[in-house]
């Protein structure tokens, strides 16, 4: 299919898409959008309301399609390498696109792309856990690694490309990994944290006990995994 022939709305995403990446956010214009999609200005206040509509839709689309890409891909063997090239994925992405990063990130609400790469993030930190190597809750380790992530893409794009050290990614990704992980070597020092963060993580979806008893197992689980003294207990 030649560019000619895709719909209005899909050549002014492309449009807005290659304007972002070549020139940031001031580049997309409506004359320059129009210039290259080959539509006329009032298409695209109809199809997205407003050059903010468009910067937004324009972002969301290059995020789900990485998003997509990332879907595709068959992960590595060891689910904490899994987490490191995820991590590494991201710090890209964001490099690679930086004004359509930077809107995305400045929504109030995550968009449906973002929610589905934190998705894919959950499911990584699970595959961790199950393998007895996470350190806490899952919910926890999936919210400061994705902190942690996102502050060193902005940081990173905030300095002068000629002044960036590329090596503050590694450093904070093993610090990351370093305080919700344990290492392979570890897995057998099984302690009452670690055996009921497990636990929690292997039990079967949809719940297989009735709702109340569930909830109580699973509140009994959280203080075992969290409570300091469970493993020095007498």
């Amino acid at each position: 299919m030649t560019e000619v022939a895709l719909p209005p709305r899909e050549r002014i995403l492309r449009a807005a898409i290659e304007l972002l990446d070549d020139g940031g956010i001031d580049a997309v214009s409506t004359r320059a959008v129009t210039a290259r999609a080959g539509v006329q200005a009032p298409a695209i206040y109809r199809l997205f309301g407003d050059k903010l509509g468009l910067l937004d839709a324009a972002a969301e689309q290059v995020q789900a399609e990485w998003v997509r890409e990332k879907g595709s891909r068959k992960p590595p063997a060891d689910p904490v390498e899994a987490l490191r090239r995820g991590w590494d994925d991201a710090i890209r992405f964001g490099l690679d696109h930086p004004a359509a990063y930077r809107v995305a990130q400045s929504r109030t609400h995550p968009s449906p792309a973002i929610l589905a790469g934190q998705a894919m993030l959950a499911e990584k930190i699970r595959s961790v856990d199950r393998a007895g190597r996470l350190i806490g809750s899952p919910d926890l380790a999936a919210a400061v690694f994705h902190a942690a992530a996102r502050g060193v893409t902005l940081t990173l794009l905030d300095t002068p490309i000629a002044d960036r050290d590329l090596s503050i990614s590694a450093v904070a990704r093993e610090a990351i990994l370093a305080a919700i992980t344990r290492p392979s070597s570890a897995v057998g020092e099984i302690t009452v944290a670690s055996a009921a963060s497990q636990l929690k993580a292997l039990l079967p979806q949809p719940a297989v006990l009735e709702p109340a008893e569930d909830q109580l197992l699973s509140l009994w689980l959280d203080r075992l995994a969290h409570t300091p003294l469970a493993d020095h207990a007498d």
